[in-house]
């Protein structure tokens, strides 16, 4: 157990549960997608195991002992870690003469007739192409640069949370065995005659599944924190991707030697669905061999600046990861979800090497390092979800091809635009298109986005909530004119038990007071604290300016996903209070006003079918129409909403004993076989009601989702300004300009502006023309008028709460 003192002078407990609640169990696998890995590898007892300080190393974590050994614990300790498996050193010549690479240079040298020379040339470029994309590892640098890290680490963080359940399952599944049926089924499939395999069983079995982790992103500091928590706890040195940094050659030299891999230079450009010719080819047969010698391979979904959403560069590595399985390359892969949570991020280096910006050099590293010492940045926390096997994924998702529903234009717009269409339909982005052949191009493109959008998912849902993030979202949707500490520590306390009954642990724990003062303190450049002397209390007031409120919006998201159900109802409602309001006037109570079910699910449909899973955190492979009955369902228990049941109904549920009068309840059920609807079935209303203990309920859960939406609601009026048709890369630039200026922000969150893009390219709104210096975005018939923009913006804004 250990503790640290806030400003306020109260003492913190780091890892003990917080009043007492019951840690929920998190990160488990999807039973739809994977039901076989549900019960694999996941610990029995995982939430009794406890955390541990990753930052924090004594003499126990040493073979040594004494009074020296205290002062030299962790030099001590970062040298006894080891390697369990490196790179193999004939990597090149693997890599060369793998089949994709002598295809595609036979392919490019055809023309030369094969002749010696021109052999030599294209095997130079491809271990050019090599050199460029990893280095091999380089101990005694590796071990001085987490010496490093591990003093920073200390120095940054109060903590680095990890779960010791949560590792322990990680470490079965690195020394996962098959069995010998498993072993003959792949050699089979890999056309691999038995006899080339021992016939005496080794004396000490290896693991032969590799393990690729699929983490969210969240600060440019990821990549080296997860590097050092692998290397310190036995899974190893991970070869770790490093998606749109532009570095500086000296320090793209130092994190190849760390174990960072890039993208070849000719593969960021090109599209996804590209196999990108020679420098494709080596990366996948690079990816092959990482896989094969049972390294762990760490891949980054997202970028910090685009949270929840599939980065390009993500794709460009999914890809020969699924490919290796497909192609039996490897037996199959244990995929593992990380989440990262921070109090604050560190973001000393937004806005360097980054989309196109100045690269980043070592020096502007170490400044930056300098600049974060200079505060603390509170508690760091890193989950494992837990594995799951590629290949029963696959194998899922093909099975489920074949229900694949209408495309969203043919259900959104015409809800949009007024028409009549019926909602029983919707939107499945599982299936192929028409005509397109099983193993080509296009499948392997929708089953590795399936697959990101997956792990992105669950990565992020096992992710931890921070305190500052429950401070924030009180400060910003409930208390933005201010609020007294009491009342303040009040509302954490019972939204942290809301996040508990959701199944979604917290990053923290501790006293109520502590906890709440902790996060004002890291608030404090966007808070305002006047104390008052009379009744000796604290007013707390959260600053008006704009950047403040980005500030705390940033912090806030990552509740979105724990309430996200119970938001997209919340915006359901409201727009059809806002839909009733001229029938029955502004006056009327709304817990007077009964609801259709049938209605309030249309509107949850329809809000669905608009924003992206990956933008809530739902689980993309999930129908739409079972999130709009689990999103009612989720209305119902939270108690913003009651069965509003006639006295028909009362008696038909009712079994006591009653007097036999004239009226027989069950004189007016239908005991037929017809399957006709009876236009006379009486349809389930409900009313709104205020839940006892959480006050204010139905508005907060508007205000959560509200930034997603005023988003989409202002790209539907930049729709107005530009002049069409336009390339998307210059479409999303002014975009990203278009809400800047909006906003009186100088970084809007990018994410947003292309997810906007996307859904008004899916729904219709937008349209894609070929030309000769590529596609050009153009508007849709129907929304060339101002009348169809009025529609798109009328629809977006009922949702919106201000």
């Amino acid at each position: 157990m250990k503790t640290w003192v806030c400003d306020s002078g109260q003492k913190l407990e780091i890892f003990i549960p917080f009043l007492g609640k019951y840690r929920p169990l998190t990160g488990r696998c999807c039973q739809t997608c994977t039901p076989r890995s549900w019960d694999g590898f996941y610990h029995a007892q995982l939430s009794s195991l406890g955390f541990c300080s990753a930052a924090q190393v004594t003499e126990e974590d040493t073979r040594y002992r004494g009074w020296l050994v205290r002062r030299l614990c962790c030099f001590l300790a970062v040298w006894d870690w080891k390697v369990p498996a490196d790179t193999p050193r004939d990597l090149p010549e693997r890599v060369y003469r793998s089949r994709r690479v002598r295809d595609v240079a036979a392919g490019q040298a055809r023309g030369s007739e094969g002749d010696s020379g021109s052999r030599r040339r294209w095997k130079e470029k491809a271990l050019e192409i090599l050199a460029g994309i990893q280095a091999p590892l380089s101990l005694p640098v590796l071990r001085l640069c987490s010496w490093v890290l591990l003093r920073l680490l200390s120095r940054l963080f109060l903590s680095v949370q990890l779960h010791r359940g949560q590792l322990e399952m990680v470490l079965r599944a690195a020394t996962t065995v098959r069995s010998p049926a498993a072993r003959s089924r792949h050699a089979a499939a890999a056309h691999l005659p038995l006899s080339t395999q021992s016939s005496s069983p080794p004396p000490s079995p290896q693991p032969d599944v590799p393990l690729v982790f699929l983490s969210t992103h969240k600060s440019r500091l990821d990549g080296l924190l997860l590097s050092f928590l692998f290397f310190s706890h036995g899974l190893g040195v991970p070869r770790v991707t490093v998606g749109s940094l532009n570095c500086s050659p000296r320090l793209r030299a130092l994190l190849r030697r760390l174990g960072g891999v890039f993208l070849p230079v000719g593969m960021e450009q090109t599209s996804s669905g590209q196999d990108g010719g020679l420098p494709g080819a080596v990366l996948a047969s690079y990816v092959e061999e990482v896989l094969r010698s049972r390294q762990p391979l760490l891949i980054f979904l997202e970028e910090p600046c685009a949270p929840r959403r599939l980065s390009a560069a993500a794709h460009e590595w999914l890809a020969p990861v699924y490919r290796a399985v497909r192609d039996g390359a490897v037996p199959d892969v244990l995929l593992v979800p990380v989440g990262i949570a921070y109090d604050l991020a560190p973001d000393c280096l937004e806005g360097s090497g980054a989309h196109g910006a100045r690269p980043l050099s070592l020096s502007a590293c170490l400044w930056a390092a300098c600049r974060a010492l200079r505060r603390r940045l509170g508690c760091a926390r890193v989950d494992f979800a837990q594995p799951f096997s590629l290949q029963e994924f696959v194998a899922k998702t093909l099975s489920r091809q074949s229900s694949a529903g209408k495309p969203p234009e043919e259900l959104l717009l015409p809800t949009i635009l007024g028409t009549h269409q019926p909602h029983s339909e919707r939107a499945e982005p599982e299936g192929l298109a028409p005509g397109t052949a099983p193993g080509s191009e296009a499948e392997d493109k929708m089953m590795v986005t399936k697959l990101g959008l997956h792990a992105l998912s669950d990565g992020t849902a096992c992710s931890a909530v921070t305190a500052v993030g429950i401070t924030s979202a009180l400060l910003l949707h409930k208390h933005r004119q201010g609020v007294l500490l009491s009342r303040l520590m009040s509302d954490f306390a019972w939204l942290l038990e809301e996040t508990l009954v959701r199944q979604r642990d917290v990053g923290f724990s501790g006293q109520l007071r502590a906890l709440v003062r902790h996060s004002l303190a890291l608030l404090r450049a966007h808070v305002a604290l006047y104390h008052l002397a009379p009744p000796g209390d604290v007013l707390v007031v959260p600053e008006v300016s704009v950047e403040a409120r980005w500030e705390l919006s940033q912090h806030s998201a990552a509740l979105l996903p724990v309430f996200a159900g119970e938001a997209v109802g919340a915006c359901a409602i409201r727009a059809l209070l806002l839909e009733m309001l001229p029938f029955v006037g502004a006056a009327a109570c709304p817990s007077s006003i009964t609801l259709s079910q049938d209605e309030l699910l249309h509107k949850t449909l329809a809000l669905l079918q608009l924003l992206p899973p990956s933008l809530l955190g739902l689980q993309p492979c999930q129908p739409l129409e079972h999130q709009s009955q689990d999103v009612l369902d989720k209305l119902i228990l939270c108690g913003l909403l009651e069965a509003d049941e006639s006295e028909n109904e009362r008696w038909l549920c009712d079994l006591a004993p009653r007097p036999f009068g004239k009226w027989q309840p069950w004189a007016e059920v239908d005991f037929t076989d017809s399957d006709s609807d009876s236009e006379d079935v009486c349809k389930r209303c409900f009313k709104l009601r205020d839940p006892e203990g959480s006050p204010g309920l139905l508005l907060f859960l508007c205000r959560l989702l509200s930034p997603v939406l005023e988003t989409y609601a202002r790209a539907a009026a930049f729709l107005e300004q530009p002049s069409w048709p336009q390339p998307e890369a210059a479409c999303a630039g002014a975009l990203q300009q278009f809400l800047a200026e909006k906003d009186g922000l100088e970084r809007p969150t990018w994410s947003l502006a292309l997810s906007t893009l996307r859904t008004f390219k899916e729904m219709g709104v937008l349209e894609e023309a070929p030309s000769p210096a590529g596609p050009l975005l153009h508007l849709a018939r129907p929304f060339r008028s101002s009348e169809g923009r009025g529609k798109l913006r009328a629809f977006i804004q009922q949702f919106v709460q201000p």
